[in-house]
């Protein structure tokens, strides 16, 4: 079990509580008009979590209800909420499937203070990512039984801990670049591998190998929450990724795939680098190969 903390975020205003027992079940939810567009419609919605009320944009398909859900969650930094022309919001709801995404707790309209999961501690932002859920949870445009989480970087943390957290309330899971290693691991192969430097190393084989070898394991563990997931799960990767050793996390996935029966799919793109749902990505097949995945798991036409 974590334990509770109080970390100094610097650039993040004063010491923000991260508590173990950071929990969003019953939000209170308020929501704008659905504006009806040519394509797609819109709701502004705003939740409270834990001492925060958070804001952001549902889209709808144009298309009779109810639809299955994807909550978005972000990587780190002060990240506001995806909008309309961000490509992967237009295909996901063509796809028939509705996508929520907002504000980052302490950026634009969000209250509260950023960012907790940039110093490793992670608890308020699962407790607003399963507050988001349980927000779709009560739209009648959105079928509860198949909403599920997309998310980016850091959210390979922060989502499995608000999927076991979430009382089986959320269906599935889709991460890009997200690490199934420790903060520490991450934060060792980030220097290693050259992530800031001006002329980083070339990721060779032997180069990722010896870099593996390396890398200690400490900080925050995802592992032990990703053993008690029981929702199925899509990974995409990198192989030439600088952020966070890939390789290493997509053979922890495999191996509680073969090991635990854990229905996990994972896909390694040999030259993409971190940013697989960047504009643009360091692959185009990231986003088609994650929507696909996500469709066959929430039958979406």
């Amino acid at each position: 079990m974590l334990a509770a903390v109080v970390v100094a975020l610097s650039g993040c205003g004063s010491s923000v509580n991260d508590p173990e027992s950071a929990r969003c079940n019953s939000p209170r939810v308020t929501s704008g008009d659905k504006v009806v567009l040519a394509d797609h419609a819109e709701v502004e919605v705003r939740f409270r979590c834990v001492g925060a009320t958070l804001a952001g944009t549902l889209f709808l398909p144009k298309r009779a209800g109810p639809f299955p859900g994807i909550v978005y969650v972000h990587s780190s930094g002060e990240a506001e909420r995806w909008r309309w022309d961000v490509p992967w919001v237009q295909q996901i709801v063509g796809a028939g499937i509705a996508f929520f995404s907002y504000d980052k707790r302490g950026v634009g309209e969000s209250q509260g203070r950023c960012c907790p999961g940039d110093r490793s501690h992670f608890n308020l932002l699962a407790a607003d990512a399963d507050g988001a859920v349980n927000a779709l949870r009560k739209r009648a445009e959105i079928d509860p039984a198949r909403i599920g989480f997309l998310g980016t970087s850091q959210a390979g943390w922060v989502i499995p801990l608000a999927v076991v957290r979430s009382q089986r309330r959320v269906g599935f899971m889709a991460v890009a670049d997200g690490p199934a290693v420790t903060t520490h691991e991450e934060q060792q192969w980030s220097q290693l591998a050259g992530e800031d430097a001006a002329s980083p190393p070339l990721l060779t084989i032997e180069k990722r190998a010896e870099i593996t070898r390396q890398l200690h394991s400490s900080g925050f563990d995802p592992v032990p929450l990703l053993e008690r997931i029981t929702v199925p799960g899509v990974w995409v990767y990198g192989r030439q990724d600088r952020s966070q050793p890939a390789e290493k996390s997509a053979a922890t996935l495999e191996r509680l795939r073969e090991t635990r029966g854990k229905d996990f799919t994972i896909v390694l793109f040999p030259d993409a680098g971190h940013g697989l749902l960047d504009n643009p990505p360091s692959d185009p097949r990231a986003m088609p190969t994650l929507l696909a995945w996500i469709k066959k798991h929430v039958r979406a036409t």
